[in-house]
Formats: structure tokens, C-alpha cells, sequence
């Protein structure tokens, strides 16, 4: 494997592959730390996580430089991410025993009741555009209701792999309770197969998802899956304007446009569209982009060379079935892997820019003539993860965002983003299952009934 960094195109660093031998000792290890750890109790665990976070805090600067030389984000929005996962660390510490506390049903019997075990290890796969948050979100509940962790990251961000590692052992977490494993595809089904692995979790693409979920049902192991999205923005026309645009450009360029969960498809009626559209460019040409340890910038490069080739594929494409280029839509000239903040509009149904998710800083305006027509749009794609509506009937928006939105977390005048305390994850093909708050802890555990006649 090998680091490169996507604002400067300059190898960072090579990594050595594990093979199938050093795999094997690698879980095993982490077998045999979780036969220790299920035991130990929450006020054991809680004190741990709660150093986890503190380590976090205490290296933020650094953890920031890995993230940030390895995938490219604003330097300031790495730091927030590091201050992210302090935070989730902090949440399970606090909350994880409340939440797997046994649960007591009255029946016929003296005593019954549910209660939660953990199952075993939990394999996670995980992408690089939050190679810090993505990671610590699964492994702060799953270590905090007794499972141990493998983890496979994307190969593009090892340096996050073996700083995440570092973390848990500083804070005093048994060795290889949370290991790491850098393998390729291939070794990676042979994890997903393996006897002492019991879950897997991957966030990542579709078609990923997919491949992932046809390996674990083979073998009968429970996986949640947070896939791709193209989350709809729904500007509807008593909308507060100023902070619908703020929102939304903040939202899809945020991560340097590579989020699942940012602002995609602009949904706009055409009463509006006009207006939206001139405070729409004002607002994204406002965003400076260029070297993202450079405190002033708030656009970094894209990860990598191919993703950068495949957006500007799209954006071609949707011009040529149609779209009109407001703003950017072309490669800049120079290293890095960068591309400018982009707006198309006249987007319509067959264009890649409405069915397609474009991973990087373009919004596609989708314009409709009213209410109905906008959300049928907005529900019109494979996907469904996000979604957020904006109107100054908050009461109307509500109702439409509980009722007629389809997707997982659904937002009004507000930007759709995780939260600790709230479930994530969407439904489609932006995958099943839940992460974060106590939905998250429980997927990953044995929900067993004990009945004491």
C-alpha cells in the first residue's frame, strides 16, 4: 500500500502488506483479547474510552496532519473530525451500560428479561473521505459493549489505520483488542469467512456493499452497510433563501464535496429558480480553494487522480445530454488533484448529474413547477440516506420530511449530518442497519431472552 498526497501528487509513504500468515496470527491475537475483554465491566470499558478521548485531544494537531496529507480536507476540518470522535468516545463511555442495561419483561415466569452480550470480533471495512470519524463510530460502541475489532481501511489512508490503532493502545486497551490489517479484496473475504469473526460493518460504495453482503449472508453473519447517496436539498418557495443557500453550498462542499451525506440533487421550483440560482454562485464562488494546509482554504483536492476523472466524466456527460454549466465544470491545470466548486443546472432525469452520485463539490439544479413534483423527485433515485427540506412553515416542512421524504435521517432548514445521539444510516441502496446512538450499540450484540421459571 501506498500514501500519496492528493494536493501535491508526492508519495508519502509504502506499507507493507500482510499476508494470509500474518492475517491469521493477526485475528487470532484479537480472539484471544476478546475472551478476556467480553468480561469486564462497563465502569472498566468507560474508563478506557474516556482516555481514548483524551489521547484524541491531546494529538488532535497531529491526527489532523495524517488526515489531511493523506486524503487532502482543509487542515481545520481534520481537526474537527479528530474533535468528532473525542466526542463519540466520550457518548459510549457515558451512555453504553444505560443503554445495554438488562431489559425486564413481565410474563408467566418468576424473572424474565433481555439481555445484551457481545458477540465477538467485528470486522470493519472502512472508506477514506472520514478515515478518522468512520472508524471511530463503529469501534466506540462495538468495544464498549465487549466485542473486539479488525479493521480493513481504504488503502489510501494507512497512516489513519495505524494512528487509530495507536490510540487505543495509549489509552490502555488490551493489545489487539483493535487490530489493524492492511490486506487486500481477496484476504478480506477470507476475514468476512473466517470462524472467530461474527460481524461485519462496511461503509463505502454500493457496489461494494453488495459484493460485502453476499459474502456475509453466505456464511449467515449479521453486517450493517452505510452505501453511497444522492441526498436531495428541497428549496421550497417561502424558504428563507440566505440560509437555504448558506446551507446548502456549505453541505455539498463540505469534505471537499466527498461526502455520502452531503447536499447533491438542488431541488428547486421554478418560481424561484432564478434568484436561488444567482445567490447560489455568489455563495460557492466565495469558497476559497487550493492547499488544504493553508488556514484560508475551504476546498481541498479530490482523493485521488481516478476520483477526480470519473466527476469530471459526469459533469461532461450531463452538459453534453443537456445541463448547463453555471460555474467551474473544469479540470484545473497544475498537481494536485483538484476541481473547482461546480453548478449545473436544466439537470433532468437520465443525466448522471440526477441519477448518478458525483463524489466531489457539484450541485445539480433540478428545477419543478411545485410541492408534488418535488418530492416525487426527491424520492426518485436508488438511493437514501439524507434529505433535507427548507421552508419557513416548519410545521409543513416536518410532515413532509417524517412522511413523504425516503430516507434515513431527514433534516429541515438544517444540513443532514451524524450525530452521536441520533441513528445513521440509510435504506435503498445506501445499505441497512443503524450506527450511532443506542440503535448503533445494539446491532452488534446477542439480544438474549433469559427465563427463570
Amino acid at each position: 500500500m501506498q500514501a500519496i498526497n492528493p494536493a501535491t501528487e508526492e508519495l508519502l509513504k509504502f506499507y507493507a502488506d500482510h499476508n494470509d500468515g500474518q492475517m491469521a496470527k493477526i485475528i487470532d491475537a484479537t480472539h484471544e483479547a476478546y475472551s478476556s475483554w467480553k468480561d469486564t465491566t462497563f465502569s472498566y470499558r468507560s474508563e478506557l474510552m474516556k482516555k481514548a478521548a483524551a489521547v484524541l485531544r491531546s494529538k488532535k494537531a497531529d491526527f489532523a496532519k495524517i488526515m489531511t496529507e493523506e486524503m487532502g480536507k482543509p487542515l481545520k476540518n481534520s481537526e474537527a473530525e479528530v474533535e468528532k470522535c473525542a466526542w463519540v468516545c466520550d457518548y459510549y463511555a457515558d451512555n453504553a451500560e444505560a443503554f445495554l442495561a438488562d431489559e425486564v419483561i413481565e410474563t408467566d415466569a418468576s424473572k424474565s428479561y433481555v439481555s445484551h452480550r457481545p458477540l465477538g470480533i467485528v470486522f470493519a471495512i472502512m472508506p477514506w473521505n472520514y478515515p478518522f470519524w468512520q472508524v471511530f463510530r463503529f469501534a466506540a460502541p462495538s468495544l464498549m459493549a465487549g466485542n473486539a475489532a479488525l479493521l480493513k481501511h481504504a488503502p489510501n489512508v494507512p497512516g489513519c489505520a495505524e494512528a487509530i490503532v495507536a490510540v487505543f493502545e495509549e489509552a490502555g486497551f488490551p493489545k489487539h483488542l483493535f487490530s489493524n490489517l492492511f490486506i487486500t479484496n481477496d484476504q478480506a473475504s477470507e476475514v468476512i469467512t473466517h470462524k472467530h469473526v461474527k460481524a461485519i460493518t462496511l461503509t463505502g460504495s454500493t457496489r461494494a456493499g453488495k459484493a460485502v453482503a453476499k459474502q456475509a449472508g453466505a456464511v449467515l453473519k449479521k453486517c450493517v452497510l452505510e452505501l453511497g447517496g444522492s441526498d436531495p436539498y428541497i428549496i421550497l418557495e417561502d424558504a428563507d433563501l440566505d440560509l437555504a443557500v448558506k446551507t446548502t453550498v456549505a453541505s455539498r462542499l463540505k469534505n471537499n464535496g466527498q461526502s455520502c451525506i452531503s447536499a447533491k440533487r438542488f431541488i428547486v421550483p421554478v418560481a424561484i429558480k432564478d434568484e436561488f440560482e444567482k445567490r447560489l454562485i455568489a455563495e460557492m464562488k466565495s469558497y476559497k480553494y487550493g492547499d488544504p494546509t493553508n488556514p484560508g482554504v475551504d476546498l481541498g483536492p479530490l482523493v485521488g487522480k481516478k476520483y477526480r476523472e470519473q466527476l469530471a466524466d459526469q459533469v461532461d456527460r450531463s452538459i453534453k445530454a443537456g445541463a448547463k454549466c453555471l460555474l467551474g465544470g473544469e479540470v484545473p491545470v497544475g498537481p494536485g488533484y483538484y476541481y473547482p466548486p461546480t453548478i449545473l443546472t436544466d439537470v433532468k432525469k437520465g443525466m448522471p448529474a440526477y441519477e448518478e452520485e458525483l463524489f466531489g463539490p457539484v450541485a445539480s439544479v433540478i428545477t419543478v413547477k411545485d410541492e408534488v413534483e418535488a418530492m416525487r423527485v426527491a424520492n426518485d433515485t436508488y438511493y437514501g440516506l439524507g434529505g433535507a427540506i427548507f421552508s419557513k412553515d416548519v410545521k409543513r416542512a416536518e410532515v413532509l420530511a417524517a412522511t413523504k421524504l425516503e430516507a434515513g435521517s431527514c433534516f429541515v432548514n438544517a444540513m443532514v449530518q451524524s450525530d452521536p445521539r441520533l441513528p445513521f444510516g440509510g435504506i435503498n441502496e445506501s445499505g441497512f442497519g443503524r450506527e450511532l446512538s443506542h440503535h448503533g450499540i445494539k446491532e452488534f450484540v446477542n439480544v438474549k431472552t433469559v427465563y427463570v421459571r
